[in-house]
């Protein structure tokens, strides 16, 4: 299920994520929200949307809201 709206981009939050969270890779942020490696590579990729349940993660782990993790991500 790829997403198709010209705003949509969870690289650029995932990218954000990390730069703030001072991590090294995807890798590190799949670990430090306890998902699977291949989440992130799929959420970056456009096959996953980014779901309520890795916005939930994002949060907690983050400290930003989920609006401002959507905002990232070019939702709504």
């Amino acid at each position: 299920m790829q997403i198709n709206h010209p705003t949509y981009n969870p690289a650029h939050m995932l990218n954000v994520v990390i730069s703030n969270q001072n991590l090294k890779n995807d890798a590190a942020l799949a670990r430090a929200l306890k998902v699977a490696a291949p989440v992130i590579s799929k959420v970056r990729n456009n096959v996953l949307p980014v779901g309520s349940t890795l916005l939930v993660k994002l949060h907690e782990a983050t400290g930003m809201t989920t609006k401002e993790i959507r905002a990232l991500a070019g939702i709504e």
